[in-house]
């Protein structure tokens, strides 16, 4: 098949990434970029014109402008109303295929453009899902870049029938983020000493019963629902990824101590039958050598390479944090995703090469975003297990019908079934039912 000739005025960084990511990375078809008019004039193959006119009847998409500027400048998106939801970026103009500028808003969305921008921190540092674009414009709960791209395929199989466009395939990805393997075992005589304390003052004597039934052997730790994960693998077929947090002990960072034999084994024998990454602490932002500290110890464990990362509270900095990653021979993160809301912080449900605006670079640090976080639906929004399944089914089938990656967040305390998440391990059972289905 020949490749899909794209006129553009010019091949800036940002034009040879955003239509690689389209054609390439989720269309699967081959293309070209040219800035000859002549030749894009006596090519015969399917081509189409990117730029601010038309110099030809081929089907136009209008730029707006951003794809061939440098910088980061304040932009405040215009929406426009597409096909039901909305987009931004409007362009005008008889010839144009689409009212806005599809190109610059997927570029927008997947580089995470307005968090370069100043912007007003939460509590832990974050940009958070409430102030995005995509919130705003309530499109937070859509791939519109899957959806666009998809429109785009149309678009050009509607003008060149003979195209041929690869069919995708839909995958699910669950992984489990280990902030405390264990709720009371292995915390040490001080740790325990505390908690028997923190206890005793707000009078939590449920809690002190429960915590000396575990240490005494009498009673399976909470936190421990690493047996119920492996069942799930085999009776779903699933392949997870674990983050196991793998740090010093810190006031945001709580799991055992790296040097714990009982924790050591747990983290070597889970690298056995499943993928590890590092689940990268809470200051590593402030402190990027705490990461190659972290990474080290882990890799010393498991006798393999890291290659994947999520961040402890999903702390993203943009470019610090992906920067550190790749300086740290991080290949592949899984941070993308909000705390707050459930969604596509990205506007995207496929992986996708990190891009540096600050450097105007394409890097070869893989983004793999998630839709969902257990947390985000018990804590943030303070769903009932049956809403927060609805809510679930929901995305997932917005995945499905772009045949993206939809990937879930879970954390081994919320499999407990006990306490805040009293009902939460039949909502994670029902989301792999329904996400493999």
């Amino acid at each position: 098949m020949d490749p899909i000739l794209i006129y553009t005025p010019a091949k800036t960084g940002r034009v040879r990434y955003v239509f690689r990511l389209v054609f390439e990375d989720i269309l699967k078809v081959p293309y070209e970029l040219t800035n000859d008019q002549e030749e894009f004039l006596k090519a015969d193959q399917p081509r189409f014109i990117y730029g601010d006119k038309a110099f030809s009847d081929e089907l136009f998409f209008k730029s707006s402008g951003m794809l061939f500027k440098k910088g980061v400048e304040s932009i405040d998106p215009e929406p426009v109303e597409f096909e039901g939801i909305k987009a931004f970026f409007p362009v005008y103009g008889e010839h144009a295929v689409l009212p806005f500028d599809v190109f610059s808003a997927i570029f927008y969305l997947v580089t995470r453009y307005e968090e370069y921008l100043p912007f007003v921190k939460d509590l832990h540092g974050r940009f958070t899902a409430h102030l995005s674009t995509s919130a705003k414009m309530h499109i937070l709960s859509k791939p519109v870049v899957n959806i666009w791209a998809a429109r785009i395929r149309e678009i050009l199989t509607e003008k060149y029938p003979s195209l041929v466009f690869p069919k995708r395939k839909y995958k699910f990805i669950p992984t489990y983020d280990i902030d405390s393997a264990f709720a009371y075992k292995q915390k040490g005589l001080v740790r325990t000493i505390g908690g028997y304390v923190l206890s005793l003052r707000d009078l939590r004597w449920s809690d002190i019963a429960q915590r000396t039934r575990v240490l005494t052997g009498r009673e399976k730790d909470p936190f421990d629902t690493f047996d119920l994960q492996i069942a799930y693998q085999k009776k779903y077929k699933l392949k997870p990824i674990y983050f196991f947090l793998f740090a010093h002990y810190g006031q945001y960072d709580k799991n055992i101590n790296t040097r714990n034999s009982k924790f050591r084994f747990l983290v070597k024998s889970i690298g056995d039958y499943a993928s590890v990454g590092v689940h990268s602490s809470y200051y590593t932002n402030e402190h990027p050598e705490m990461i190659a500290k972290e990474i080290r110890n882990l890799k010393t464990v498991l006798n393999k390479d890291i290659a994947c990362n999520r961040q402890h509270f999903l702390r993203i900095v943009l470019p610090t944090t992906y920067r550190n990653l790749i300086e740290n021979d991080i290949t592949a993160d899984y941070s993308m995703g909000y705390a707050a809301l459930p969604g596509f912080r990205a506007g995207i449900c496929s992986s996708y090469n990190f891009y540096d605006l600050d450097l105007e670079v394409e890097t070869k640090l893989r983004i793999h975003p998630f839709a969902v976080m257990d947390g985000t639906l018990n804590d943030y929004m303070g769903l009932t297990p049956t809403d927060a399944i609805e809510h679930i089914k929901a995305l997932i089938d917005e995945v499905k019908k772009v045949d993206g990656t939809f990937i879930s967040l879970w954390h081994n305390e919320s499999l407990s079934d006990q306490k805040r998440w009293k009902g939460w391990k039949n909502v994670y059972e029902q989301l792999i039912e329904y996400a493999i289905a």
